[in-house]
């Protein structure tokens, strides 16, 4: 137990990953083996991320990170990797308002080195490069969510029927 000012004992806080795990996952190769030559160029690739959470009672949450990679050499499409990788988290005596930024920016900071290198494995495995996603700001993803949110909730409460 930690003190704190006002002489009261206070439990510390706890923030820890119970287990993770692979919800779902799926590699397309569509076009093999044609697109498993040497390219001249660069493939376009693109990358969606989301995150999602449930609480599960009693402290816990399920946090949901999902990374979705398209390749594609002009038309053809290269390879698509769909995983939804996920954590099951214990976050115990935080105040209130540090709870929702710690389940949507930390948690998945915590999961996305591992689902990292399961992309990585699974392009390379799969014949080409491993694709090594980039680290994810997900102070900055949680912050536009915040800000569209705010935005819908601005518009719902502007929309008045007469």
């Amino acid at each position: 137990m930690a003190e704190v000012n006002t002489g009261k004992y206070v439990e510390a806080p706890i923030l820890s990953v119970l287990t993770q795990y692979i919800k779902d996952f799926s590699f397309e190769n569509p076009n093999a083996p044609s697109t498993l030559h040497m390219h001249e160029k660069k493939p376009q690739i693109n990358i969606n991320v989301s995150v999602n959470a449930t609480s599960m009672g009693q402290d816990n949450y399920d946090v949901v990170l999902t990374l979705n990679a398209k390749a594609s050499e002009e038309k053809s499409l290269m390879f698509h990797i769909e995983l939804i990788y996920a954590g099951l988290f214990k976050i115990q005596n935080f105040p209130e308002k540090h709870l929702t930024p710690i389940i949507f920016v930390e948690c998945p900071r915590l999961l996305f080195p591992f689902a990292r290198q399961i992309i990585a494995d699974t392009t390379r495995n799969g014949g080409f490069p491993p694709l090594m996603i980039d680290p994810i700001d997900f102070d900055m993803l949680f912050q536009r969510r915040v800000a569209e949110e705010n935005a819908k909730a601005k518009a719902n409460a502007d929309f008045k029927i007469v």
